[in-house]
């Protein structure tokens, strides 16, 4: 069986190049992948983008209002063009590959699971646990219920220690309320931090 696995991670932590590392792998050995991003991540436009300078364009951008099986099944039998037929010629799809799971609205990411069990195709899933004020993301929230596998990729806070959290500034200041989405480089910095960092930046406090 098939199964759905969530790789996640603080902000710089690689996500999006093990992702696309991943892509190669299986690309290598002649088997087809399908990538898919949140539309709601407007980074890149339309691009996987590692902060190695590597990208990729997606195969497929997800709005919230979108199913996300019946949006994959349609373009993996190469019937994306609203019910032109199915293109019998193309392989099966060897594996989905999500960046920036945690914008997955709670239905799609149960769409993932039935992509795995019930359509047979493995799902790996990338993104971050919680936002900059400690809350997990509706999405990453139910990966971390439903992934039948779950792994960290670890980095480093500036003082060494191992990396939990994402701080969001605004110029050089710190911020801890606001809307949970705000696109890095748009209004808004990240920086990865320890929990010891965190706790300093905010004076003890997790969250508002």
């Amino acid at each position: 069986m098939a199964k759905l696995y969530f790789r996640y991670g603080a902000m710089n932590s690689g996500k999006s190049t093990a992702l696309l590392q991943a892509a190669f792998n299986y690309e290598e050995r002649g088997q087809r992948i399908v990538l898919v991003k949140p539309k709601v991540d407007t980074k890149g436009e339309g691009h996987i983008v590692s902060r190695l300078g590597v990208q990729r364009e997606v195969n497929i951008l997800l709005a919230p209002e979108e199913s996300a099986r019946d949006t994959f099944l349609h373009h993996a039998h190469g019937d994306d063009d609203g019910g032109l037929g199915v293109n019998v010629d193309l392989p099966p799809v060897a594996c989905l590959l999500v960046d920036e799971a945690q914008f997955l609205t709670p239905e799609q990411v149960d769409d993932l699971m039935r992509i795995a069990v019930l359509d047979g195709v493995p799902v790996l899933a990338y993104g971050i646990r919680t936002d900059f004020r400690t809350r997990a993301f509706p999405g990453s929230a139910r990966l971390l219920e439903l992934a039948h596998t779950v792994e960290e990729l670890k980095t480093i806070c500036r003082c060494g220690r191992k990396a939990l959290f994402n701080g969001r500034r605004v110029g050089q200041d710190f911020v801890f309320s606001g809307s949970q989405i705000a696109i890095d480089g748009e209004t808004v910095t990240y920086e990865s931090l320890c929990a010891a960092c965190y706790l300093k930046e905010t004076g003890g406090v997790l969250g508002e």
